[in-house]
């Protein structure tokens, strides 16, 4: 019986990856006169975002890089992420039926707080894992066990549900059942080296499916 479902952020809950973009090039151009591709900086993921531009920007001023990369990322949050109300009312469904929900995201506090308070989405989940919350980055399970003890669940009791190889790997070392996602225009992996046990294209399938295999108890 599935009791608890923990969500990735970027390119699962929310299409955020664009900002992202946006907001790591600005900060590569400024303060390293450096073009970086998005494929570069996909490469770069792993680690939070403060992670990230102390792991590979060159230039020794890397506090101020961490400020512009969060004014970047507020100033241009509106205009490059849509809010997805299929997204929404899923995970308020999910609430409703009784599941415990929560979010284990690589992203830093700072970031997700801009983003769920811009999405509407603050005080839906129960749990969030940032990656300001773990020593070691996906495909570390780390952040996912620290959210099923919080969440008070067995591994075989949760749902993992992300975009990326990463994610699905940290779901396999926490012996969780893992979904692998395409529902939004920006996602991290076009193809899953790690199978999930299941891949949806849309939100619609994932509640179809819901309907059928998941069940909650008390």
């Amino acid at each position: 019986m599935i009791k608890a479902i923990i969500f990735d952020f970027d390119g699962t809950l929310a299409n955020t990856l664009p900002i992202c973009y946006y907001a790591f090039q600005c900060v590569f151009n400024e303060f390293d006169s450096r073009d970086i591709s998005i494929e570069e900086i996909k490469a770069m993921f792993g680690p939070s975002e403060t992670g990230i531009i102390r792991e590979n920007l060159s230039n020794s001023n890397k506090d101020e890089a961490i400020e512009l990369y969060y004014a970047k990322y507020s100033e241009r949050h509106n205009q490059l992420v849509t809010p997805h109300k299929e997204i929404v009312d899923l995970v308020k469904h999910l609430k409703e039926v009784g599941l415990k929900i929560g979010i284990f995201t690589g992203k830093a506090k700072r970031s997700l707080d801009i983003s769920l308070k811009a999405l509407q989405m603050e005080g839906l989940f129960e749990v969030i894992i940032t990656g300001d919350d773990v020593n070691k980055p996906k495909p570390d399970p780390e952040g996912l066990l620290k959210a099923l003890s919080l969440l008070g669940v067995e591994s075989s009791e949760a749902l993992f549900i992300g975009d990326s190889d990463a994610d699905i790997d940290a779901g396999v070392q926490a012996n969780v059942h893992t979904v692998g996602v395409q529902w939004l225009p920006d996602y991290h992996s076009m193809e899953f080296t790690i199978e999930p046990d299941a891949i949806f294209k849309s939100v619609t399938e994932f509640i179809d499916s819901m309907k059928i295999g998941v069940t909650n108890e008390c």
